[in-house]
C-alpha cells in the first residue's frame, strides 16, 4: 500500500494534467516571444542594468547562470542570475523575465513582507517535505494515528509555502510590467501583450504548484482519516 496506492492517482491525475498544460503554455509563450525583438534592442542583461540604474539599486549584481529559464534572484548575495537565452538576447521574453527577477530584487530592498515570510518558511519546508511522509507512513505502520496526523501537519508546510509564493511572484510580475513601460524598454501595445503573455504563463506554474501541493495534502489527509475510522 505504501509503494503504490491507486487512490493516489485519483488525487494526482488532475494535478499532472494541469502541470502538463502549464508547462506547454510556458514553453509556447517563451518560444513565441523570444523570437520577437524588443524595439529598444536591449538584451535581458542590458534591460536589467538600465532598470537597476533607474531605480538606484547599485548594490545588486548581475551574473550569468547556465541552463534554460534558470533565471532567479538570490537575496543572500544580492545577485540577479540570468540564463544565456535571457541575458544575451534582445527579445520581448528576455526583457520580461529580466524585469520580473529585478522585481524580486526590489522586494528584497523594500523588505517586502510576503517575501520575508516565504523565506522564513524555507527551512520548515525543506525538512517537512521529507519528514512529513515518513511520519505518516511510520504512524500508519504502527497504527499510531497521532504520529500520522503529526506527519500530515508537517507535510502541510509545502502547501503553505506554495500559497505564500503566489503574492511574491504576482507582485514581481506587476512591478516588471510597470517598470518596462515607465522606462521605455517596452514601447508598444503589442510588446506589452507579449510581456503579459510571458509573465502570466510563468505565474500559472506557481498556481499549478499550489494545486499539486493541496492535492497531495488532501491525499494524506484521506489516508490517515481512513485509518483513524478503521
Amino acid at each position: 500500500m505504501f509503494y503504490f496506492d491507486p487512490t493516489y492517482l485519483l488525487f494526482m491525475i488532475p494535478a499532472l494534467i494541469l502541470m502538463g498544460i502549464t508547462s506547454w503554455y510556458v514553453r509556447h509563450s517563451y518560444n513565441k516571444w523570444s523570437r520577437v525583438p524588443a524595439q529598444s534592442r536591449l538584451t535581458g542583461a542590458q534591460a536589467a542594468h538600465r532598470l537597476l540604474s533607474t531605480g538606484g539599486m547599485y548594490g545588486v549584481q548581475i551574473q550569468g547562470v547556465a541552463g534554460n529559464l534558470t533565471d532567479h534572484y538570490d537575496p543572500r548575495n544580492k545577485t540577479l542570475y540570468l540564463s544565456p537565452g535571457v541575458a544575451n538576447v534582445a527579445s520581448i521574453a528576455s526583457v520580461a523575465i529580466a524585469a520580473h527577477e529585478l522585481g524580486h530584487a526590489m522586494q528584497d530592498a523594500e523588505d517586502y513582507f510576503p517575501m520575508r515570510f516565504r523565506s522564513v518558511l524555507v527551512p520548515m519546508v525543506n525538512i517537512g517535505s521529507n519528514l512529513g511522509w515518513i511520519l505518516i507512513m511510520i504512524g500508519l505502520l504502527l497504527n499510531f494515528t497521532q504520529l500520522a496526523w503529526l506527519g500530515v501537519l508537517v507535510f502541510a508546510g509545502g502547501a503553505v509555502f506554495a500559497l505564500a509564493t503566489l503574492p511574491v511572484e504576482f507582485d514581481a510580475s506587476a512591478r516588471a510590467k510597470r517598470l518596462l513601460v515607465q522606462t521605455g524598454i517596452i514601447q508598444t501595445q503589442e510588446e506589452e501583450r507579449g510581456v503579459n503573455a510571458v509573465l502570466n504563463a510563468a505565474a500559472l506554474t506557481y498556481v499549478a504548484g499550489l494545486v499539486t501541493a493541496i492535492l497531495q495534502l488532501l491525499y494524506y489527509v484521506s489516508l490517515v482519516s481512513g485509518r483513524s475510522r478503521d
